[in-house]
């Protein structure tokens, strides 16, 4: 026994029914004792799906997802006394797995490099005879295509929420969204799909 009310103990291996309730009552007494069992059953809570998240963010490379979703509870750990509960706790988490994401790739690749290589690389011819699944074929699209395409058809966040965790406009996250998908289609069907200078970046202009 570790010397904690039977109730308390009850909530935080899970007790409470309400997901939303039982992620609050979590996080304030972590904040308020440093309970490392509170702290945990946030954690297996949330990172199956942050997990899934980031490896789709990541086109399947689970070590780099994995890497991130450390990184993202390394910094969530640090932001939670400044969360607000205006969104919920797992809008918020995703949130910092798509920034660490994002820290990730700006981090690898130099941002003039970065635009010289999407600038000389064409649209990639697939052969009929070759055509993508799926999972291949969302792998295949530019960072903030996908981000967009993932966070929307797969996780299930509106454009709003979409704006807000990539820092753009409800209507370009729609406009990505619709582009995205029609590369995805175009992938399958075995078509060329092509991605206009100063969208290949994943970078979203307002």
């Amino acid at each position: 026994m570790d010397g904690r009310d039977p109730a308390e103990a009850q909530e935080v291996a899970g007790g409470a029914s309400d997901a939303p309730s039982r992620d609050r009552a979590l996080v304030e007494r972590y904040l308020r004792t440093r309970d490392e069992a509170a702290f945990l059953g946030l954690y297996r809570s949330h990172t199956p799906a942050l997990l899934g998240l980031a490896s789709r963010l990541c086109a399947g490379e689970l070590s780099a997802a994995e890497e991130i979703v450390q990184e993202a509870w390394v910094r969530a750990a640090q932001s939670l006394p400044s969360f607000r509960w205006e969104s919920r706790l797992r809008t918020w988490l995703s949130g910092v797995v798509v920034n660490s994401w994002r820290d990730r790739v700006r981090a690898r690749v130099r941002e003039e490099a970065w635009e010289r290589e999407l600038d000389a690389v064409p649209g990639e011819e697939v052969p009929a005879s070759e055509r993508l699944d799926l999972e291949r074929a969302v792998a295949g699209l530019p960072n903030g295509f996908r981000a967009v395409l993932v966070l929307h058809d797969v996780e299930g966040f509106t454009h709003s929420e979409i704006a807000s965790l990539l820092g753009i406009e409800a209507g370009t996250s729609k406009s990505q969204l619709a582009r995205a998908r029609l590369a995805v289609r175009r992938r399958l069907s075995g078509a060329a799909a092509v991605f206009p200078k100063g969208e290949r970046s994943g970078r979203s202009t307002r």
